[in-house]
């Protein structure tokens, strides 16, 4: 597939993004990490330089033998919704893409010279036709911003740990690099989510692939309002002991949970950034080389401080406190942790449906670890 696929045009009238940067799309963590390493002379020639070690070319020729590639003899409907996703993010080479026999519902994107996309039958059987577009826009997205190089290299290095995992010292350095680079990745997520949407303009065909991932095929059952009032719930419910569930939850897992995925949809959906897209005024890529880091990084760092001070969980809460300067820490904590006194929040510590072990579908639009076949 080349360029001279972009003749295809989509199915409805939708909004294109010429010469669009990535920037435009990406969550502010992301972004600033994502400037300060495009900044970095000869960053991708070193790891470039490293494709005979990473499993890059093995994976490929696997999916070429047996996956089916996309393209219009098979899977038609596919190619042309990757055709049309590319076409309206302007990306000039359309990546190739394979299905692969898999119940689980997954997709991904990796690749070091050329991002490669799959996607599993679970997931193609799942969605119906917009959903699946924002899911396609979803993994262009992620081709766009250079995520498949760093994911590539998140799924080596994950590998890589469970090949020394005898060696303590050595599997606890690795380990350390990839809980890293999963925060990252898990920020990355919420970018590409934000593609999907740029890509299908449908956000409720976004919110409703969310739900089946989250809940399977059963979307008479399912409510969107509902669905995003979990999120509520999540983020606000318990007290300080279950703030530390949550992070011993996510830390395995190489993806947002659903509900807070959908709910940071809906909230980008909403705001003045995403409707200055629509109405055309976006970076461009001719500018990305001029791109401040120290203001990606001042951009990230206050995206950071406002989720501190708007946010309903409990220890987001408390920071927000002690960097307000209230007083009596010690007692503050006491009340939390023990539940007691005019500190207690309130709630169970069994509100939360995760049970910790990252286990699942594991997708790029999925909601599990992502170390299953699909993602190393």
């Amino acid at each position: 597939m080349t360029a001279s696929s972009h003749e295809s045009v989509p199915s409805r009238q939708r909004k294109r993004f010429p010469g669009i940067s990535s920037r435009a799309y990406e969550h502010p963590a992301d972004r600033s990490a994502l400037v300060a390493l495009r900044k970095l002379s000869g960053f991708d020639t070193v790891f470039k330089a490293l494709s005979g070690l990473l499993p890059e070319r093995s994976l490929r020729l696997l999916f070429l033998s047996d996956s089916v590639r996309v393209s219009d003899a098979q899977f038609a409907h596919l190619n042309s919704m990757l055709r049309d996703a590319c076409y309206i993010l302007d990306l000039e080479k359309v990546p190739a893409m394979y299905v692969t026999q898999d119940p689980r519902p997954n997709a991904m994107c990796i690749g070091l010279d050329e991002p490669l996309i799959v996607v599993t039958t679970g997931l193609v059987e799942l969605l119906d036709e917009e959903e699946m577009r924002a899911v396609v826009g979803h993994e262009v997205g992620h081709a766009l911003s250079g995520h498949s190089v760093y994911r590539t290299i998140l799924l080596f290095l994950t590998n890589l740990a469970l090949k020394i995992a005898w060696i303590p010292l050595g599997n606890v350095a690795i380990m350390a690099i990839v809980t890293a680079l999963r925060e990252w990745f898990r920020k990355s997520e919420l970018s590409a989510d934000r593609a999907g949407l740029l890509v299908g303009q449908d956000l409720q065909a976004s919110m409703r692939g969310l739900m089946k991932i989250a809940g399977g095929n059963h979307l008479h059952e399912m409510n969107v309002d509902a669905f995003l009032q979990q999120a509520e719930e999540y983020e606000a419910g318990g007290d300080l002991r279950d703030s530390v569930l949550k992070i011993l939850n996510l830390l395995p897992r190489s993806h947002p949970f659903t509900t807070v995925r959908a709910a940071e949809l809906k909230k980008w959906a909403e705001s003045r950034d995403h409707q200055r897209i629509m109405d055309g005024h976006y970076p461009r890529r001719t500018e990305d080389k001029d791109t401040s880091v120290s203001d990606s990084f001042r951009e990230s760092a206050s995206h950071y401080a406002d989720t501190v001070r708007t946010s309903k969980d409990p220890l987001m809460k408390l920071v927000g406190d002690i960097a307000g300067g209230a007083g009596d820490l010690g007692g503050k904590l006491r009340d939390k942790f023990t539940g007691s006194g005019s500190g207690a929040s309130g709630g169970s510590a069994d509100g939360s449906k995760g049970t910790g072990n990252g286990s699942g579908p594991g997708s790029e639009t999925g909601t599990g670890s992502g170390e299953g076949r699909g993602e190393g």
